[in-house]
């Protein structure tokens, strides 16, 4: 048996760099460069010369196309029939971000390491705490806050009968800034934690950017946070499968 035992210890620690290597390979599958189960992406990202406004900084890659980019900028658009309107006009400089949020949102090919399974009946896929950069938060709330809205959270409790979302019954119609006390409770509220407000900045290649020009900086801080997600899983693989070794070196 003590013959055996290196032969064993050997195996284990081949089977160990194996699983490694298959936890990565899995791990990065796509995740730098994919889209989302949702409404309106499209299955992979690719180039879209003809995006629209705000939604053009997206076209050497992009999840969305021309028509969705399009749409993206209009009042009840038939993207999701939301009523940007439904406490009062909303002001040009709080709509502005709203489309752009929209253009991150079905466009951005680099959000594959905050995607995550949902069962809801208009997408299988969702986004889930993606780290904004400090500025866009910042200036999303700064420029919305005379603005007016009637819920926290807008992706649910919605009065829908009339096809269109409208506040619901018995709530008030309030300004921005008693909605959302600070640009943290708004970007982190209003989607269903979807954004995570941080303090990085847009130089800091750890957040995201809803804003951009030139190359979409997002693929490299994507890039870090995906890194950062295989070290943790193979860091706790590593471990897991140490023990067992040694669990089986004292058993025999």
């Amino acid at each position: 048996m003590k013959e055996t035992l290196p032969i064993l210890i050997r195996a284990m620690w081949i089977i160990l760099s194996l699983l490694l290597a298959l936890s990565v390979g899995t791990l990065s599958l796509d995740k730098l460069n994919m889209c989302m189960d949702a409404k309106h992406q499209k299955t992979q990202p690719g180039p879209e010369g003809e995006l629209y406004l705000q939604c053009a900084p997206w076209r050497e890659n992009a999840c969305c196309t021309a028509n969705t980019s399009e749409e993206a900028h209009s009042d009840n658009s038939y993207l999701y029939n939301f009523n940007w309107n439904h406490c009062g006009v909303m002001s040009p400089q709080c709509k502005k971000h709203f489309i752009q949020d929209t253009c991150f949102y079905e466009c951005s090919p680099h959000l594959g390491p905050w995607i995550q399974k949902v069962d809801q009946s208009w997408r299988r896929e969702r986004i889930l705490d993606v780290p904004l950069c400090q500025e866009d938060c910042n200036d999303w709330w700064e420029d919305c806050k005379n603005d007016y809205t009637c819920k926290t959270n807008w992706h649910k409790g919605w009065d829908w009968t009339t096809g269109m979302n409208k506040c619901p019954l018995n709530s008030q119609c309030k300004k921005w800034s008693e909605v959302y006390p600070t640009p943290k409770s708004m970007c982190e509220q209003i989607w269903s934690n979807s954004y995570l407000y941080t303090t990085y900045t847009k130089t800091s290649s750890r957040c995201m950017q809803l804003w951009f020009t030139g190359p979409n900086p997002n693929k490299k801080v994507a890039e870090y946070y995906l890194n950062n997600a295989q070290q943790h899983q193979s860091f706790a693989l590593s471990t897991s499968l140490f023990l067992v070794a040694c669990l089986s070196v004292i058993m025999y």
